[in-house]
């Protein structure tokens, strides 16, 4: 980041970080700062693990919980059962990332990264040895509990990049999440009940007793390697009282573009309730809402027969068209956002995201109307194809909100907490989410509210209700005179 201000001015709790970082006279372009290539390779390294362990049990989570006999026989029962140990992660998370972002800020982000990237390796480790229903909750709640790395990493990714690349930066978030998105199923499909698929290698008693280890221990031994590399080469962000005292410093890459803050006093959570903090966690929250309703849907309305408002397709058609979405979001995102972000600025790229909800939630019950009408057509396809394309441009405002977030923390000793602050709220919406927007659309199916489709309308006003939140936000990331 560019040094403190000449004058030795502190910036005060509502002087947004950006503001630190802009030099007194104008300079009508920055050059753009090398990204430090390296420390933020090991960064979405850390990410990657994420997505590739939650994901990962998808494929074979329904299965499990069937075989676990918890239902009494009812099939219907297992989505119930297998929908509160996807959701029983965000519960915890919500209750701890707040504490493990403000321990970042303190202790520093790398003691942090490692606990979380441990957890996850045990979580997925006591996961594919779970023989019980609560075994696999209390599984899943370890990961929650140990695991603050979502809002570590977005901080010290602000860390790390300054006003001139913090777009490129941030772009490379969700492409990794899709990269994560896409290897965790595949992983957890692939693998499980290897004594089925491989019975010449895998036919011990122990495979067949736990039928679902081997993919979970494969996700657990990739956590283990990024460990092991993030132990080695990842150089902390944080400058502790110990570190300032004794003069330490942190390593730098031969750019020499990361300049560390000098030391300053981490701001309390009463400090961060100031307006740049409390609307852009606003903006984070709507987005989370909004898209993980929208992830909660689409699977089943994809799953659900035509004559029930669905599509009707089966799970491998169902796959290959996630998949196709993955890989051509993570392709956009990597290509083009920094550019778009530059050529249009943060705000209106955020604010066309989230009206984008809009047509998708609409492009639902056309799909179904013309399914009913002409039957799976190529128009079909092509029409699914417009909604993913859609998505695309909506899964761009993450890169936004996330800029804006981290540019409204007071100081570099404050990004911990102000990023988790932000998955605080992100997580309670979507523990509240899925449930809610799936519950709706049986409802409306059961009712016959608006022929079935009252859902999409309701979340049509949702989602034009939440773009007002994004109307107050600056055209840029958080300048001097626009926090006071």
């Amino acid at each position: 980041m560019h040094p403190a201000r000449d004058d030795g001015q502190e910036p005060d709790e509502e002087t947004a970080l950006l503001s630190q970082s802009r030099a007194e006279g104008k300079v009508p372009e920055q050059a753009v700062t090398p990204l430090p290539k390296l420390q933020i390779f090991i960064l979405l390294l850390l990410q990657l693990a994420e997505p590739i362990t939650s994901q990962c049990i998808y494929p074979f989570i329904n299965q499990l919980v069937s075989e676990l006999d918890i239902t009494g026989g009812d099939e219907k029962k297992v989505g119930y059962y297998a929908g509160l140990i996807e959701s029983i992660f965000f519960a915890t998370e919500a209750m701890f990332v707040l504490q493990w972002s403000q321990v970042s800020d303190h202790i520093g982000r790398k003691p942090v990264l490692l606990t979380g990237t441990g957890g996850l390796c045990l979580s997925m480790i006591c996961f594919g040895l779970s023989k019980t229903y609560w075994t696999l909750v209390v599984s899943r709640c370890l990961v929650g509990m140990l695991n603050g790395n979502v809002g570590v990493i977005k901080s010290m990714m602000g860390e790390l990049t300054d006003s001139t690349n913090m777009a490129q930066g941030f772009s490379l978030m969700p492409v990794v999440w899709s990269v994560g998105a896409t290897v965790g199923p595949f992983i957890g499909g692939t693998l499980a009940k290897p004594h089925d698929r491989w019975p010449g290698v895998f036919s011990g008693p122990f495979w067949i007793k736990y039928p679902y280890f081997l993919p979970c221990a494969t996700s657990a031994a990739f956590t283990t390697f990024i460990f092991i590399i993030a132990v080695i080469f990842l150089k902390e962000t944080v400058h502790t009282p110990s570190q300032k005292n004794t003069g330490a410093s942190v390593s730098r890459e031969d750019t020499d573009c990361v300049q560390l803050e000098a030391f300053t006093k981490p701001a309390t959570l009463r400090s961060l309730m100031v307006r740049p903090v409390l609307l852009s966690v606003a903006n984070y929250g709507c987005l989370a809402l909004l898209d993980i309703a929208y992830r909660a849907i689409q699977p089943l309305f994809f799953s659900t027969p035509i004559e029930y408002g669905g599509l009707g397709l089966n799970p491998a058609a169902i796959g290959l068209i996630l998949g196709a979405f993955g890989l051509m979001n993570g392709s956009f995102q990597a290509l083009f956002f920094s550019r778009v972000v530059h050529r249009w600025g943060p705000k209106r790229v955020l604010m066309t995201g989230m009206a984008s909800f809009v047509p998708i939630f609409a492009i639902f019950p056309v799909i179904n109307l013309l399914a009913r009408t002409r039957g799976t057509t190529p128009l079909i396809w092509c029409v699914v194809a417009l909604q993913l394309a859609i998505s695309v441009v909506m899964d761009m405002t993450y890169g936004c909100v996330f800029m804006f977030v981290t540019s409204s923390a007071p100081n570099k000793r404050s990004l911990g907490a102000t990023n988790g602050i932000g998955q605080l709220v992100a997580s309670i919406v979507r523990t509240i989410g899925p449930a809610s927007a799936t519950s709706l659309f049986a409802v409306s199916l059961e009712r016959n509210w608006l022929g079935g489709f009252a859902v999409y309308g309701i979340l049509i006003l949702l989602a034009c209700l939440l773009f007002l939140v994004s109307l107050p936000l600056p055209r840029h990331p958080w300048k001097h005179d626009e926090s006071q």
